[in-house]
């Protein structure tokens, strides 16, 4: 594809469907490229009931259909394809893909972030039946049954606090004989009669037929295994941001998010970035759709300067 655009989105989650939408709206020839589905992680969930304007919570399919349709009933053109390198051209920029080149006057990077994952069977088949990323989302689901939370950082201790206000009990496993999260953290998660910490821990088996039914531990310092009984799974073991598009391009932090100033964009002019891929929000749909929302605005100011 030769067809100039004004801006090109890579990545159609709830960050690069919002940028889309206001990009659209302010007349600029807006494309999003996407390689599979529009969506995102946001996918994996279940049910969302923790978006603004959604009393009754709202199917993340739908929620990111409606995204889509008002993106493009604004003028955004959504392909399915894959961007697999950005190139300067003079003034303007070409992103490359496996069916093509866009030609480009500025890019918003929403490519967002994975899970990282236990890489266990039955893990992606039980997502959505009991296999969680994300306890805020989540954890109602759960109300009066057992948990478990994967992971020793500041994410796992909050959330196996937070996951309390629902769950009869919380089974923290770590594989070490300490935490690594904030000592703050610790005290409460120490101080909190619904965590049971499981110390030199992994998951050796996630059980269950239609959903979570038990995980089978292994103790990491004797080798013996035993078995807990739960109905959801929580794995907190950090995200990976997917920045492998603009590696040695823009500036990454220490853990190889997108590094963005106070207007989204990256270090390299012309090139903003919004969603789970940068280093500036938690991973949260609002968030997302918030820093798009500005990616988009800033961008519009970026080019009218130019």
């Amino acid at each position: 594809m030769t067809e100039q655009f004004d801006v090109i989105i890579i990545g159609a989650g709830p960050a690069g469907l919002a940028a889309a939408l206001y990009t659209g709206r302010a007349r600029l020839k807006t494309c999003v490229l996407e390689k599979g589905i529009p969506g995102g992680q946001i996918l994996l969930t279940d049910w969302i009931e923790n978006y603004p304007g959604f009393p009754e919570g709202i199917a993340p399919f739908d929620l990111m259909e409606n995204f889509r349709t008002q993106a493009v009933k604004f003028g955004a053109q959504i392909v399915t394809d894959e961007a697999r390198e950005i190139k300067k051209n003079g003034e303007q920029w070409i992103v490359r893909s496996a069916k093509g080149e866009y030609p480009t006057r500025a890019i918003i990077v929403t490519t967002g972030a994975q899970y990282r994952r236990l890489d266990l069977p039955n893990e992606s088949r039980l997502i959505g039946r009991g296999v969680s990323y994300c306890a805020t989302c989540d954890g109602a689901f759960f109300r009066d049954h057992d948990i478990a939370v994967v992971g020793g950082g500041n994410t796992a201790l909050m959330e196996a606090e937070f996951l309390t206000k629902f769950a009869r009990l919380v089974h923290l496993i770590h594989r070490r004989d300490r935490l690594r999260g904030a000592k703050i953290l610790q005290e409460r998660v120490f101080a909190n009669p619904k965590i049971q910490i499981h110390w030199n821990s992994v998951i050796a088996e996630i059980q269950g037929g239609n959903n979570v039914e038990g995980i089978v531990l292994r103790n990491v310092k004797d080798g013996t295994t035993s078995t807990v009984a739960i109905k959801g799974l929580f794995v907190s073991i950090g995200m990976i941001p997917i920045t492998e598009i603009v590696r040695g391009l823009v500036k990454l932090n220490e853990w190889g998010e997108i590094v963005v100033n106070e207007r989204m964009a990256t270090s390299e002019p012309g090139i903003f970035a919004a969603g789970d891929v940068i280093g500036a929000a938690p991973h949260q749909v609002a968030t997302a759709v918030g820093t798009g929302v500005h990616a988009a605005i800033s961008v519009d100011e970026y080019l009218t300067k130019q």
